[in-house]
């Protein structure tokens, strides 16, 4: 049994840099969902596999388990306001927002550092998340020159050369 709360483990896993995306996924009657996500990696090259995590109390989780595939937008340092718009809780998080359509009907935001379009292949129970699993099956890499928004102890930074 563990020796720490919950919150002593979150603290300390705020220590670790990561990334911020936002992920975007059509429930089955079509309706846009999207939450931002820090959780999200690689897994393998061949075939391309990423995964996310998403935590069974968010409000989109069932349209988004359930759905057939999803899109990752790795966000830039620029783009602090789309995070906090996909980060809270209780709002349209697509109002007033232009996005089209990509596989599996996932909405596509513009200006995304880079983006990549998966089906669902995995679902794996993670205590109170759910580990999607997806192969990719059409990217945009993006430009080279932009700096990446991170995440670092609970807050959102630009990260310099």
């Amino acid at each position: 049994m563990a020796s720490f709360d919950s919150r002593t483990f979150r603290d300390t896993l705020g220590q670790f840099l990561t990334g911020v995306t936002v992920v975007t996924a059509a429930a089955p009657d079509g309706t846009p969902l999207g939450l931002t996500v820090n959780s999200f990696t690689s897994v393998s090259l061949d075939p391309p596999l990423v995964l996310f995590c998403i935590d069974k109390s968010a409000g989109c989780y069932e349209g988004v388990v359930n759905a057939q595939g999803y899109a990752v937008h790795i966000l830039g340092g620029d783009q602090v306001d789309l995070a906090n718009r996909f980060a809270t809780k209780g709002t349209d998080r697509f109002a007033g927002l232009n996005y089209t359509r990509g596989f599996y009907g996932a909405p596509i935001l513009p200006g995304a550092m880079a983006l990549l379009e998966c089906r669902t292949v995995q679902r794996v129970d993670g205590g109170d998340h759910t580990i999607l699993i997806g192969q990719v099956e059409r990217l945009n890499p993006g430009s080279r020159t932009r700096k990446p928004l991170g995440y670092f102890r609970g807050r959102y930074t630009a990260i310099a050369d």
